[in-house]
């Protein structure tokens, strides 16, 4: 039994489990608050303080007219409820939150064990969207759409600028039952790295198309011929991070949406897959690719990524100065910086502006209406300010460039998103739903820039693929064909580029044996889904 299997096996269960629990629900626009003992309506007059926050979108504070308490289970490793943050939020909204915090190494096991015992805390995230369907369909979440006239700032994002939103994560009614995070990707995250001291050592220029690569990595292995020049410590995923740049590749890899001619397909089985293998495997013959690229451990390509044994890599942009600080005191020369995207588009990966497997819920209870209200205001201007830069005048200044400073934290070598967690409790994963793009993890170092602003101006961005709305059969059956198919790809693929006789009769081979494993009916799959998604959107 593949482990997607054992998930909805448990999800069935979790959801039999709630309904014992929890019981009816409630109904729709508020109908249960008569009867609420926490959040509900009284006939107490309390001040609109709203105007002293900022912009909050259309709500009103405080979000409740008399003392109320949350729980909140989120992914932290420290205790939040006296932190800063927690203490301003019950000013403001007038909200206690009792945070449940779990590290992320136990979060995971420790969401499903709640969810199975009935006993869901107010708000929480972690189960998938398709999971969130399930139980919330038997009532133990709120379907968020049926309040959202009382959520202006949800509205405005999710039902008036993109209302797409419902037909993509939602069930087959266009219940929404997560709360998605809106604008928290950077553009440009991971690409192409290149040694640009070794590289402007040697006058060798960066390249700017696949052919002026493939001829800079030649001229390093004449150079330094013990060594080579591309490593990668992604093992198998090298080819799906480098598909965008032979236009297969996307969010549901190795399923893509072709634009040209608005059809699914399956990535690997495209002459461009092809193309991008062959391209490969002449990098491998040549000594121009690591030899042991499918086998690298970090530690492993670390270390031949800060000697000069390769020059070239794909990774996380942040390597950029993490790379340089471990070994700038040995080399102080050594530079890595960010190249032009490989492969004929020449383009990288779009990241998606609306993300919804985070898998934010609201507990489908009496305290629903106020936990929905706490998450919309979250995603307001103001509560997004609160959660992502702090407290203006409190805990941080802006400098003359429009920076966040914290003079607390003055001492501290980096004041970056882990540090504003440890000291005021913000940035705590689960929490922030609209990120402020003037928080520090949106403060780019110079080389971090020079990615965004080199990917930027010359947009070199693949399209981002429709969000599809799979139903339950068809993830089982793209469970059931993923378990055969995909390693079956891997195997071939390794097996194409290591192995000198591989060649078109091999690839052949290859077509053979993916259509008879499903590769058609796998992209079938997405196709059928797309014409539901174009429908529901005309």
């Amino acid at each position: 039994m593949s482990k997607r299997i054992l998930s909805m096996v448990l999800v069935l269960i979790m959801a039999s489990t709630l309904l014992a629990a929890c019981g009816s629900g409630g109904g729709k626009n508020g109908s249960a608050s008569n009867g609420d003992k926490n959040g509900g309506a009284s006939n107490t007059v309390v001040e609109d303080t709203s105007n002293q926050y900022g912009d909050t979108g259309g709500l009103k504070l405080p979000l409740v007219d008399k003392p109320t308490k949350l729980t909140w289970m989120v992914v932290s490793e420290i205790q939040l409820n006296d932190k800063l943050i927690a203490k301003e939020i019950e000013k403001r909204t007038g909200i206690t939150i009792d945070f449940q915090s779990y590290s992320k190494n136990t979060f995971e096991d420790k969401i499903r064990l709640v969810v199975a015992s009935g006993k869901l805390p107010d708000i929480f995230n972690g189960l998938r969207p398709d999971e969130l369907k399930k139980i919330g369909q038997q009532k133990a979440v709120v379907a968020i759409n049926d309040y959202v006239d009382m959520l202006p700032n949800f509205k405005r994002l999710y039902v008036d600028e993109n209302p797409w939103v419902a037909n993509s994560y939602g069930d087959e009614n266009n219940n929404l039952y997560t709360w998605p995070i809106y604008n928290m990707n950077r553009d440009v995250n991971h690409g192409m790295m290149y040694r640009k001291d070794i590289f402007d050592k040697n006058n060798i220029p960066e390249w700017t198309n696949t052919e002026e690569f493939y001829q800079a990595l030649k001229k390093l292995k004449e150079i330094y011929p013990d060594s080579y020049p591309m490593a990668s410590k992604t093992k198998g995923d090298i080819f799906r991070d480098l598909a965008y740049g032979w236009g297969i590749g996307g969010l549901n890899y190795p399923a893509y949406y072709d634009e040209s001619d608005s059809t699914w397909k399956f990535a690997g089985v495209q002459p461009e897959y092809k193309d991008m293998l062959d391209f490969l495997k002449k990098l491998y013959n040549e000594g121009l690719l690591d030899q042991e690229f499918l086998t690298d451990t970090p530690e492993s390509w670390t270390a031949k990524m800060t000697t000069d044994k390769s020059f070239v890599t794909w990774d996380w942009i942040g390597r950029m100065d993490l790379f340089y600080n471990q070994v700038s005191s040995e080399n102080p020369e050594y530079d890595l910086r960010y190249g032009n995207p490989v492969g004929p588009t020449g383009n990288i990966r779009t990241l998606p502006k609306i993300d919804a497997d985070f898998g934010m819920a609201v507990a489908n209870n009496q305290n629903k209406e106020a936990a929905l209200k706490l998450l919309d205001y979250l995603t307001s201007p103001s509560g997004s300010e609160l959660i992502t830069l702090g407290i203006e005048g409190v805990n941080f200044n802006f400098d003359e460039n429009g920076k966040p400073v914290y003079p607390e934290l003055a001492d501290l070598p980096n004041v970056d998103i882990k540090a504003l967690e440890d000291n005021y409790g913000m940035w705590v994963e689960g929490m922030y739903l609209n990120p402020d793009h003037r928080s520090v993890y949106y403060n780019f170092t110079e080389k971090e820039q020079e990615a965004q602003d080199k990917i930027l101006s010359a947009n070199k961005f693949e399209a981002l693929d429709p969000v599809l709305n799979l139903t339950e059969e068809e993830i089982a059956t793209i469970a059931e064909l993923q378990t055969s198919i995909i390693k079956s790809m891997e195997e071939f693929n390794a097996k194409y580029i290591l192995n000198k006789n591989y060649g078109d009769k091999e690839w052949n081979d290859w077509l053979a044996a993916a259509e008879k494993m499903g590769a058609s009916k796998y992209a079938d799959v997405y196709n059928q889904a797309q014409k539901r998604f174009d429908a529901n959107n005309k």
